[in-house]
């Protein structure tokens, strides 16, 4: 089987891991296997090459189309292969960055040496300087994870789960506690004692409805991760089943139900909302037609706010007004007060959606009980 037909196959078999990039994009618009669209920090579409080294896997995870009870075809690149095949993707402007996962070969500490020994080849017999995402295997070595770090711009871990019987659910080869928690640990230890490493920082992700957890108990473990590991950012991925593995008869996640996450998410990481702040339904769910911060601010006993005094944290809390422009928002305002809504328009704030909960210099904007 030739590079590029296993890189097709490889390809697919990382089609649950997701990422964003972090720099500028060149972007290009080719039809080959590996080719990723991530996006960028500024809602633009970034070409990465996403492929896995092997869909070689030991691990039982339920879900997961490399599960090692799956009858399917195995493949395996070598790092020379791989590094090769990617810079031909590179040199020609066909991606911006390589984003490389794995199974696990034959062990976790055999495998994380190629994923490395990729990044190494690239860094050091090749001279390329641009992105690199890693992933982390679960269980790996503190020594491997450093090593990854040097090389990488970004590493992440997948915890997959939010809790301990989360996991369970889904998979029996993987320690929660051990192999994911305390991983994440090291990780967030090797980035404050070398400040070089992994600049972008580390994230991760979680497969949404592979389980019985509750958004609540999703969205607790994100904010103890943003608070205790620093982590940079969290992806949900909705489950899909994939015939062939034992949860091929399950039902699909909604992806509004990701998508609300993701919006939750954001109040906890860039809005410095409390997890007590927010709204669920009996079940423990976000409501799937309702915007988190409206339902959130709906509950809040701070508004309308006055938006020529009110204070940073009260200002993202209004709908509409993001940290941006609450930051325009107090720059501005030390030097002339805002009088118009036109004014706040022009920085940035959704006026539709503030208007209800901020006053003018005193003056209410429109009535609270308008929903």
């Amino acid at each position: 089987m030739s590079t590029l037909e296993k890189m097709q196959v490889l390809a697919d078999s990382a089609q649950y891991d997701l990422c964003d990039y972090v720099s500028h994009s060149k972007s290009s618009q080719v039809n080959l296997p590996g080719i990723y669209h991530a996006t960028g920090h500024n809602g633009c579409k970034i070409p990465l090459f996403k492929t896995l080294l092997t869909n070689k896997c030991k691990n039982d995870c339920k879900y997961c189309i490399n599960q090692s009870k799956r009858n399917f075809t195995r493949l395996e690149l070598s790092p020379e292969e791989l590094s090769k095949a990617f810079l031909h993707y590179y040199n020609n402007g066909y991606v911006n960055g390589l984003f490389l996962s794995s199974g696990i070969g034959d062990t976790i500490d055999n495998t994380m040496e190629k994923t490395i020994e990729t990044a190494r080849i690239l860094r050091k017999d090749y001279g390329y300087d641009d992105y690199i995402h890693l992933k982390i295997i679960p269980g790996a070595s503190k020594d491997s994870i450093k090593r990854a770090m040097s090389l990488a711009n970004r590493v992440s871990l997948n915890i997959e789960a939010a809790t301990k019987d989360g996991l369970s659910e889904i998979t029996t080869t993987k320690d929660y506690n051990k192999d994911i928690l305390k991983r994440l640990d090291w990780m967030n230890q090797i980035s404050k004692k070398n400040p070089g490493f992994a600049k972008s920082g580390h994230t991760t992700q979680l497969i949404v409805g592979s389980n019985d957890e509750t958004d609540l108990e999703i969205l607790k473990r994100m904010d103890s991760l943003y608070k205790k590991v620093d982590l940079r950012r969290s992806y949900f991925s909705a489950f899909s089943p994939v015939e062939g593995t034992e949860f091929e008869k399950k039902e699909s996640c909604n992806t509004n139900r990701t998508a609300q996450l993701y919006h939750a998410d954001a109040l906890l990481s860039d809005y410095e909302f409390d997890i007590k702040e927010m709204v669920f339904d009996e079940n423990d769910k976000l409501f799937l037609n309702e915007d988190p911060k409206i339902l959130a601010a709906r509950e809040m006993n701070i508004f309308p706010v006055e938006i020529n005094y009110a204070p940073y944290k009260q200002l993202i809390r209004v709908p509409g007004i993001g940290p941006k422009s609450a930051k325009r928002i107090i720059n501005i305002r030390r030097k002339k007060p805002f009088k118009k809504l036109e004014e706040l328009q022009r920085i940035g704030v959704v006026v539709k959606r503030a208007e209800s909960y901020i006053k003018l210099n005193g003056n209410y904007q429109s009535a609270l009980d308008i929903y």
